[in-house]
């Protein structure tokens, strides 16, 4: 693998850690020829299991036979773009993690009937744009149960650099797709939808009745405004986490992480 060493920002071929926008990283128009930035060893090892390609590494020269060389020894013959710890941070614009980042290329879209063909629980994040929250619900979504994830085109990349690291790599390991249907499409493949939103109708996600059902969506809102009243109409059920001292209600990451658990699969 060869090592090259960087001495200015205008080396050729670490334009993309640099001047790319998530947008261009993303390329929106050929998802196939897109590619993202995983950062810091312990991530890219989960997206290498995951069966991700690396096209390239910038490493701190320091790391190169430290944190860094088990994954350079994985990812075969790729360029490896090295330098001090300051010019990479003025590259890039932060301090790397752990010393390393690696651009991968990204996988075709996966189809919604695909990716929840064997599900019983899922989550549909609808309109979350948030970095730290779409990876913190990721990974609670790994930890806690739950077979996939959809997302509607209005909410965050899960593969931009920070929704990863985040997520310490739990996008690789949930499969998740984009939605471009209302979540009533979710009927027809056998799931129950359950909205968690504060209405007068809306129950709590203890009921007994969330619990015994099959296969279950929970649809997750935005931030600020919660799900929209025309994605409430739809749900067969409006959920809601109880709550004390007059607090209304949890930041969507927390939400998820509680509704989560408590609406797991019980065998």
């Amino acid at each position: 693998m060869p090592t090259i060493e960087i001495t200015s920002l205008n080396h050729p071929g670490v334009e993309v850690f640099a001047t790319l926008t998530e947008a261009q990283l993303r390329n929106r128009l050929d998802p196939t020829k897109g590619i993202f930035i995983a950062e810091s060893p312990k991530v890219i090892n989960v997206a290498l299991d995951a069966g991700y390609e690396p096209i390239s590494l910038l490493c701190e020269r320091k790391h190169i036979t430290g944190d860094a060389a088990e994954i350079i020894a994985r990812c075969g013959d790729i360029p490896v773009y090295t330098g001090d710890r300051e010019l990479l941070a003025s590259l890039t614009g932060y301090t790397l993690t752990r010393g390393v980042l690696c651009v991968m290329r990204r996988k075709a879209d996966l189809s919604v009937e695909y990716v929840c063909r064997d599900a019983r629980r899922i989550v549909v994040i609808d309109g979350v744009v948030d970095t730290t929250n779409i990876g913190a619900i990721f990974r609670s979504a790994a930890a806690l149960g739950i077979d996939a994830v959809l997302l509607t085109p209005s909410s965050c990349d899960p593969l931009n650099r920070r929704a990863v690291r985040v997520s310490m790599g739990s996008v690789f390991l949930v499969p998740w797709t984009w939605m471009h249907t209302p979540i009533s499409s979710l009927n027809a493949l056998g799931f129950k939808t359950m909205a968690m939103a504060l209405t007068d109708n809306s129950v709590s996600i203890d009921d007994p009745q969330l619990i015994a059902e099959p296969r279950l969506a929970i649809v997750m809102g935005t931030e600020g405004d919660g799900l929209a009243h025309s994605t409430i109409a739809q749900a067969d059920y409006v959920a809601r986490i109880p709550m004390s001292h007059n607090v209304d209600s949890l930041n969507v990451a927390a939400a998820s992480a509680v509704a989560f658990w408590q609406l797991r699969k019980r065998d």
